[in-house]
């Protein structure tokens, strides 16, 4: 089944390649979608795939990035829109 998580992600978020590793994560596990850095701090991600493959990035973003350290994070579920053919890092 196909789902959309609309994620935030707080703590030491920025500057530690979390970006780049939610890409790659992304990849992994076929979900395409979005992530960028926000001005408070935090990354925005969104996720759109498989339920089980999404709640696995979100999984490895909250706990698998090596530099990181996310300290709390809201998640958000919706339903899909198909608007994304791959995952891109926004600037």
């Amino acid at each position: 089944m196909r789902a959309r998580a609309e994620a935030i992600f707080m703590g030491r978020v920025q500057g530690v390649w979390f970006r780049a590793n939610t890409q790659q994560f992304a990849m992994e596990h076929g979900v395409v979608g979005t992530v960028r850095n926000l001005d408070d701090g935090s990354v925005e991600a969104v996720f759109e795939g498989e339920k089980n493959s999404v709640e696995t990035v979100i999984h490895k973003c909250r706990n698998k990035q090596p530099h990181a350290r996310v300290t709390s994070s809201r998640i958000v579920w919706v339903e899909p829109t198909g608007e994304f053919s791959d995952f891109r890092i926004l600037r």
